[in-house]
């Protein structure tokens, strides 16, 4: 706002000096040396005076602070009582971030139609039309004479986010159940339901897209009802994209979501919600403040790490960083602790004033990554630039981790860890767009459990460190009992028509079917435990393709199952290729192995000796292809009849090969391999 009032005022200070240039001139045409000594005078005088131009912006960035001035105070005099802290719980596109821009219009933070998602800030977020980080923005709305502060947390809805998502509705007292009018309840939409319900959230139901042709307005209100058994007197039906109807929902979160509780006497005691970082500031942490006041220089403790930082800056998001005084118990805010490293920053980490210590709160669990991913330098990128670019692209992100490793094929290269398939598929995009051939990146693996003899658990992310089947199972030699895999609980809801395809789908990935239910609005919702190994491997693509685009799909982890995995490797020569291993169960090893073979044979060149391409399981060949050797005519000149020296030379051919086929290395290029891992 203030960039469009200062580019204003800068157009009519132009227009205003050249009347008075014109006036000057035209009231001193007569005279020329009066004219000669009135310019003397007014360059004499410029030379002491600042320009109108100048001027006019000192005097508003001086009204820019004087408004950021009164907001500030306006801020600091709401009590806690006129607080409210909610979210907005909605399935992918259902229209969750056009509901916060009209809502930040109607309250006045942003100008109408100046901006869109405003609160989803990555580039990523805003082509997938999905919430990755959680972001918050503080609106002021007056009601009944009264001035109340309304703290919207935007957070995630999909289930890889879901510690994030915990602890974001661990910030608010309510959320908006946003439901689709044209699509109706989706299955996003009903885990964050029950996630909201087990935190003990007001929810108040909301009907969005009303004004699309095709809305089925009362088919939402029923599926509402038999859903979620919300009142349908609560229900508010608006327009998020024409603003119709939404002004009658901040009246309903003032007077049905309760305020946040605190105390400003009490000591300090916060927690994260979120971080991200600044190249110049370092750390910024999101939290939400439960007890006691925060401000610039104060001195505080990690309950977690034990580290202690001085506090640059606190402020409010409004709906970019608007630094304040100090904060108070029952606000979302953000704070620059002087933190350098965005992994001391863990999500629901307590933080409290240093002498002041109190108990934290419980439940702390830092995130695990359940997906892991393999990337490696293309041939000519420098290795040392590139872990550089990485680490920082990390900093971002907390749940990513990365290690070093090496592989015999591809060089040095890095593990990712992600909390999802879509987090891995989010991360991957970024790494590509950024970094384009400069990366190969290697197949989705998932960590697999192993239970040793005397019950300790080894947790396995690299195919190349899994075991041999000797290894495990009942015998006096077997170092490992038991092998387990990971297993989520699959939710997906789809039109009724799509029943046996959904089934077939799921069993043909090892499901096991756990309930099924046909609801009165023509849809189904359909129940799972599924391997997760199977739903990174473009599960989700194959549901949409067997519904035709209309199923939608969450999930949730079911912990480990024992089951029947083995490894599967590519050898070239004997040699195996660790960065195209991969582990699966046993069913599934014959049709896989011998695909690979057959799709990796056109990325190997000829050589001067035969290269045999294998794909290997438990110590088993299961698929073999063959590369033919490229053979010199060593008969050119010999003569037809020469029978016996015609034999001579073929055998010393074949010895020659053999020799050199043993000696011999094969070389592939990483092309093949970034080729062969994006088939």
């Amino acid at each position: 706002m203030y960039m469009i009032r200062h580019a204003f005022i800068s157009r009519q200070a132009i227009p205003t000096a050249g009347r008075l240039s014109k006036s000057i001139s035209f009231s001193n045409a007569n005279n020329a040396s009066s004219s000669h000594r009135l310019l003397r005078y007014n360059s004499s005088k410029s030379s002491q005076s600042p320009p109108l131009e100048e001027k006019t912006s000192k005097s508003s960035i001086s009204s820019k602070e004087a408004g950021l001035q009164a907001l500030r105070e306006r801020i600091a005099k709401i009590p806690i009582e006129n607080y409210r802290n909610f979210s907005i719980v909605a399935h992918i596109d259902h229209g969750k971030s056009t509901l916060s821009d009209r809502l930040l219009e109607l309250t006045g933070v942003i100008q109408p139609g100046s901006n869109k998602q405003v609160l989803d800030r990555l580039d990523v977020e805003r082509e997938r039309g999905i919430t990755i980080k959680a972001q918050t923005c503080s609106m002021i709305y007056r009601y009944q004479h009264q001035d109340y502060l309304l703290q919207l947390v935007d957070c995630p809805g999909h289930v890889d986010f879901r510690a994030e998502v915990s602890r974001s509705f661990a910030a608010v007292g309510g959320a908006l159940l946003l439901v689709d009018a044209s699509q109706g309840v989706q299955a996003q939409t009903v885990a964050n339901f029950y996630l909201a319900y087990s935190m003990d959230l007001k929810l108040l139901p909301i009907i969005n897209k009303i004004d699309l042709p095709h809305a089925d307005i009362p088919k939402a209100v029923s599926q509402v009802e038999d859903f979620f058994e919300l009142p349908v007197d609560d229900i508010v039906s608006v327009s998020a994209k024409t603003g119709q109807n939404v002004e009658k929902i901040l009246p309903q979160i003032i007077e049905k979501i309760v305020p946040p509780v605190g105390s400003t006497a009490d000591p300090l005691k916060m927690f994260i919600i979120d971080s991200w970082y600044d190249s110049f500031v370092g750390v910024i942490m999101l939290v939400r403040i439960v007890d006691g006041t925060v401000h610039k220089g104060m001195r505080i403790i990690s309950a977690h790490t034990k580290k202690k930082y001085e506090i640059k800056e606190v402020g409010l998001m409004y709906p970019d960083k608007l630094p304040m005084e100090k904060l108070s118990a029952g606000q979302v805010a953000y704070i620059i602790p002087g933190m350098k490293n965005s992994s001391e920053a863990l999500i629901g980490d307590t933080f409290m004033e240093i002498g002041k210590e109190v108990e934290p709160f419980p439940g702390f669990e830092e995130s695990k990554p359940m997906v892991f991913v393999g990337a490696f330098p293309a041939d000519g990128v420098e290795f040392n630039v590139l872990d550089e670019r990485l680490n920082y692209l990390v900093l971002n992100d907390r749940s990513v981790t990365l290690q070093k490793e090496t592989s015999n094929a591809l060089g040095q290269g890095w593990r990712l860890g992600f909390l999802g398939s879509l987090h891995a598929s989010v991360f991957k995009e970024r790494l590509e767009k950024e970094y384009g051939a400069s990366l190969i990146i290697t197949t989705p693996t998932v960590p697999y459990k192993l239970i040793d003899r005397n019950g300790e658990n080894q947790i396995i992310t690299n195919p190349d460190d899994f075991p041999d089947l000797s290894a495990i199972g009942k015998g006096i030699n077997c170092k490992y009992v038991d092998l387990q895999e990971p297993y989520v609980e699959i939710m997906s809801t789809f039109p009724d028509e799509y029943v046996g395809a959904v089934i077939q789908l799921c069993d043909n990935n090892r499901g096991i079917q756990k309930d099924l239910q046909y609801l009165n609005t023509g849809q189904v919702l359909i129940k799972y435990e599924l391997p997760l190994s199977h739903l990174v491997s473009d599960f989700f693509g194959k549901l949409k393709s067997a519904t035709r685009g209309f199923a939608s799909l969450d999930y949730d982890d079911a912990g480990y199952k024992s089951s029947d995995i083995v490894k599967l490797e590519l050898l070239v020569n004997g040699t195996s290729i660790d960065a195209l291993s991969q582990v699966m169960h046993r069913s599934l090893v014959e049709t896989t192995g011998r695909e690979w073979v057959k799709k990796f044979k056109p990325y190997v060149k000829n050589h001067l000796f035969e290269v045999v391409i294998q794909a290997r399981a438990n110590n088993k060949i299961i698929g073999r292809e063959t590369v033919k050797a490229k053979r010199k005519d060593v008969l050119q000149k010999l003569h037809a009849a020469d029978q016996s020296r015609r034999k001579k030379l073929l055998a010393k051919q074949k010895e020659g090969k053999k020799k050199m086929k043993s000696i011999g290395r094969v070389s592939v290029d990483p092309d093949a391999y970034q080729s062969f891992l994006r088939r």
